[in-house]
């Protein structure tokens, strides 16, 4: 595997190999068997795997854990020398943002739901390293977890909306024998909130269980609220039900159902969903 810092080291590989497909898999680092997934895939479906390491400063507040968010740089080149990656794109912050150019990218109504209540600007931020790594990168396929279901549903819309020469590949949420999600910020959690951390799955879980059970929204939320406020110490960012990919709140004639959460931790704040095909049910 090789490792790069800067641009035009990346680009000169990539002439190396041009006409090969290209998977292309972006992370913040600190990886785990999510990040895996991920990059095992990429590695199966394309000639050349290339990832990149890049904890994104323009997808976080003000009041945001950019500072805090966990770095080890040794540990996920031994990961991805492992998974097969060809090379690993490390940019520092002055590589990737060289000026401030004064223009934006918007993420529109999708990114006003679900995360994007508490964290404005977050998938703007988002969009931005995202177009930046497609067009540095221009790969065949980019492979994103469902575990971060709102920004894969923007990503999709955004590469549909602007015609980007891209398939974006959804790969399944990897989760801990207990069920909760992996994530790098499970690392946060004091080890009396990891015990609870396993509720935020089982209340989604029961709530869409409820809902292909009765059809009642409305009762299917409330019962997956009640089971995290009786079961864990964290506070309820939200638990909504959406169309998918849409996310709309009509749920009349979709084919995908979103249940999704967040809660807060004391030092963590953790995600996690359910998509339900509706065909299914």
């Amino acid at each position: 595997m090789k490792t790069v810092q800067t641009i035009n080291e990346l680009q000169d590989f990539l002439y190396s190999n041009k006409g090969k497909t290209i998977g292309l898999v972006p992370t913040m680092g600190y990886l785990h068997e999510g990040h895996l997934a991920l990059l095992n895939k990429a590695r199966v479906e394309n000639d050349i795997v290339v990832s990149s390491i890049f904890v994104n400063p323009a997808q976080f507040g003000p009041n945001e854990d950019l500072d805090r968010y966990p770095r080890d740089i040794e540990h996920d080149t031994e990961l991805a020398t492992k998974a097969g990656v060809d090379v690993l794109f490390v940019p520092s912050v002055s590589e990737m943002y060289p000026f401030e150019s004064g223009i934006s990218i918007h993420a529109g109504e999708l990114s006003t739901k679900l995360c994007g209540e508490s964290r404005p600007g977050h998938f703007d931020g988002v969009l931005k390293v995202i177009t930046k790594l497609f067009h540095l990168v221009q790969p065949t396929k980019a492979y994103f977890g469902q575990k971060d279901a709102q920004q894969l549903a923007i990503i999709e819309t955004f590469v549909q909306g602007y015609n980007f020469p891209v398939q974006i590949v959804r790969v399944p949420t990897v989760r801990e024998a207990d069920g909760l999600a992996k994530s790098s910020r499970n690392v946060f959690l004091s080890e009396k909130e990891r015990v609870e951390a396993i509720h935020l799955y089982k209340a989604l879980t029961i709530a869409t269980e409820t809902w292909i059970e009765t059809k009642n929204i409305q009762d299917a939320l409330a019962k997956g609220k009640a089971h995290i406020e009786q079961n864990t110490s964290g506070r309820i960012d939200y638990m909504q039900a959406l169309s998918y990919p849409n996310l709309q709140t009509d749920l009349n004639n979709v084919e995908q159902v979103l249940f999704a959460s967040a809660v807060f931790f004391e030092n963590a704040r953790l995600i996690d969903n359910i998509i339900v095909e509706v065909k299914d049910v």
